[in-house]
């Protein structure tokens, strides 16, 4: 398992991803010190978060991850009578 420090993996991220796709597994360090396991999916499906789970899925095709900020968005509901906006008016007064 490679040990790889901060600097180098942003120097050469795309050979680490690489290796991650072929099975590795990379050990990142700060300063020396290990701070993370880069890993592929399939070898962590014992201990995931949702997002993991998710990620899985996608990969398998099955679901399509959003790809921005979703917007919910509330249609209006009809009322009878004034505006809201008039009776909140009339109320200030």
């Amino acid at each position: 398992m490679p040990i790889v420090g901060v600097r180098e993996l942003k120097n050469r991220l795309t050979h680490y991803l690489r290796l991650i796709r072929q099975g590795e597994a990379i050990i990142i360090t700060d300063r020396g010190k290990p701070i993370a396991v880069l890993k592929p999916i399939e070898e962590s499906e014992g201990q995931r978060g949702w997002e993991e789970r998710l990620a899985v899925l996608a990969e398998r095709g099955l679901i399509t991850l959003p790809r921005g900020k979703f917007d919910f968005i509330t249609p209006p509901i009809p009322v009878k009578g004034k505006p809201l906006s008039e009776t909140v008016l009339e109320d200030r007064r």
